[in-house]
């Protein structure tokens, strides 16, 4: 049995096929009954629309491409949670590539979501400059989500207030009544912005002699490396602030494992307010970074490029919020 057709379609409704093609696109131009009859037509028939023959009609394949930096960071399913829903309701679909990935194979993605034709393109999470994505940027609509980099010309940059999160969480301990706190920093601009946010605040309450900064890698297992060397100085810190959830989880497992309790002997604060913040048994106070109001953000600013490829690119920020949960108290509670 064939599959019917935009004829089929047509000849059901009682109308033409050019008033059917207006009513599948949407348009606003069609009287509301022939709308109804069209759309009853649709669903008898079992009617589905050719995505390339529609495709080929529009100049447009109604998809984005979206750079994930890396899949493995539970904050990034919150963003693409946020995206997709507001592409969807624009009736644009997600093409996933995993950045991560791309760099081990050592391959670019970016022009292979070139050849398919993309609308545009969403960077998700802190990517390098390549020279694939700065060409991409230059011929297709792109957003930066989740991240300050890279800073492309015409490119929107849709992320979260870094700086002012990192001065929530160290402002927090600080009330607490914790005077060395330390601070498990990351990379790139956000891990700048963090720790400038700590340092900060521990310098307007002249604790900086007191405040201790070790890298991590942003990783659970960079997380747990770092606290072990914290834990074991003379002057351990009563209170740890990590650049995300993950590498908080890391230095869960390192106190516990050095004999400490948390929150009685130590104070730990996340950032990103992922699933694993909110699990019982972890109950991690942290930074909430508004994962999906950044999604939906950064899926608005595309829409918007695309529809005016030539304005400047803009750098919009999102506010965030702290999430007091079971893992900071006061020192020694």
């Amino acid at each position: 049995m064939r599959a019917p057709t935009i004829r089929d379609v047509a000849e059901r409704a009682g109308v033409s096929k050019s008033l059917v093609s207006l009513v599948l696109r949407g348009s606003d131009q069609v009287r509301e009954e022939k709308r109804q009859a069209v759309l009853a037509a649709v669903e008898e028939l079992g009617y589905r629309t050719n995505a390339a023959a529609r495709s080929l009609s529009e100049r447009r394949t109604r998809t984005v491409g979206v750079l994930l930096n890396d899949m493995r960071n539970p904050w990034f399913v919150e963003l693409l949670d946020g995206l997709n829903s507001r592409l969807h309701d624009a009736g644009l679909h997600m093409l996933l590539a995993d950045g991560h990935l791309n760099r081990r194979l050592g391959e670019d993605l970016t022009r292979t979501f070139l050849d398919l034709r993309v609308d545009g393109l969403i960077a998700v999470g802190t990517l390098p400059a390549s020279e694939a994505l700065r060409t991409a940027a230059g011929r297709i609509p792109t957003v930066v989500a989740g991240a300050r980099e890279p800073e492309l010309s015409g490119v929107d940059i849709v992320a979260g207030d870094d700086e002012h999160g990192a001065r929530l969480a160290t402002e927090h301990l600080v009330g607490l009544g914790h005077r060395r706190i330390a601070h498990i920093a990351g990379h790139g601009r956000a891990g700048t912005l963090r720790r400038r946010g700590f340092e900060a605040v521990m310098r307007e309450h002249g604790l900086t002699g007191t405040a201790v900064v070790e890298q991590g890698d942003l990783t659970e297992e960079g997380g747990y490396r770092a606290t072990v060397r914290l834990l074991s100085a003379p002057e351990r810190p009563t209170a740890v602030f990590a650049f995300n959830d993950i590498a908080a989880i890391g230095a869960l497992s390192a106190a516990e494992e050095l004999g400490h309790r948390v929150p009685r002997d130590l104070s730990l604060v996340g950032y990103d307010n992922t699933y694993l913040a909110r699990l019982r048994h972890v109950w991690l106070t942290t930074v909430d970074n508004a994962g999906q109001d950044i999604g939906r953000r950064a899926a608005h600013r595309l829409l918007d490029r695309i529809e005016d490829p030539a304005r400047p690119g803009e750098v919009v920020l999102t506010a965030p919020a702290l999430e007091v949960r079971g893992t900071t108290g006061p020192p020694g509670a």
